[in-house]
């Protein structure tokens, strides 16, 4: 269960296919900063989706738009929507762009890698991370239009997110506030560019231990630095709306300096 969602629309940046490396994939932390000027063209025609695509092992979608229709075909951000794509513990989606209206996006079930993946316009949220003590791989890609969050994480384990780029948004990367079940979340961003408005890069809860790193993050279109680079709350399981519990580097919870962040 995600936390109550606040109500505005986002419009996202990003970035041109990235090479798959050892590092990235370990660490998400090794691929070139994103950019917000160029978004793919989609091959093929359109697919699509009036039930969820599951995925195991490898789906390449060779940059084909798909959307989502039928029971798929919501925009709006009502909780509990099924995904266009699942993915089952160690798979991977790579080259797919995700387009209008797109449901849930992408949930995963357990560890997985979503590789040059792009969201023309998020739907609830453009990913889901769920499972315990996994860990999930965001390389390259991008999301535009996103309402409320770009990449929810309810699971437990490390997120990495390297060479993405968001632009619009409310919050880029949450771990999750009131779920039912809570665990100790890592979130690893790297080498991404963040585009105004948007209202905070990533919120983490610091009673259940959770951490968030930013290096080489660049922020475009905030001269006011109004984005908050890390929130910090305090989570529960009761479905109640968290509690702020400041923002800001500290070495825990929030693990960045002045230096990894460049506003231009």
């Amino acid at each position: 269960m995600a936390e109550p969602r606040t109500r505005y629309r986002a419009m996202a940046g990003v970035l041109g296919a990235v090479a798959l490396t050892a590092g990235a994939i370990t660490t998400g932390l090794t691929l070139p900063t994103a950019s917000a000027a160029s978004w793919p063209t989609p091959s093929g025609t359109p697919q699509a989706v009036s039930k969820t695509i599951s995925v195991s092992g490898t789906t390449d979608g060779g940059m084909k738009r798909y959307y989502g229709s039928g029971d798929l075909g919501s925009d709006n951000q009502d909780e509990d929507q099924g995904p266009l794509f699942e993915l089952k513990d160690g798979a991977t989606l790579k080259n797919v762009i995700l387009g209008a209206p797109a449901a849930d996006g992408v949930h995963c079930e357990g560890s997985c890698t979503l590789q040059n993946v792009w969201w023309e316009d998020v739907g609830e949220d453009a990913a889901t991370f769920r499972g315990t003590g996994k860990t999930f791989n965001v390389i390259g890609g991008g999301a535009r239009k996103a309402a409320d969050k770009i990449f929810q994480f309810n699971g437990g384990g490390t997120l990495n997110i390297s060479g993405f780029a968001g632009q619009d948004f409310s919050t880029f990367v949450r771990s999750c506030g009131n779920c039912s079940s809570q665990y100790k979340r890592t979130i690893n961003v790297s080498n991404s560019e963040i585009t105004a408005p948007g209202k905070v890069i990533g919120g983490i809860n610091t009673n259940y231990g959770d951490s968030l790193t930013l290096r080489g993050i660049t922020i475009v279109g905030d001269s006011s630095k109004k984005i908050v680079p890390c929130q910090k709350y305090i989570g529960n399981n009761t479905g109640a709306e968290p509690s702020k519990n400041g923002s800001g580097p500290d070495g825990t919870y929030c693990k960045y300096s002045s230096s990894d962040i460049t506003y231009k």
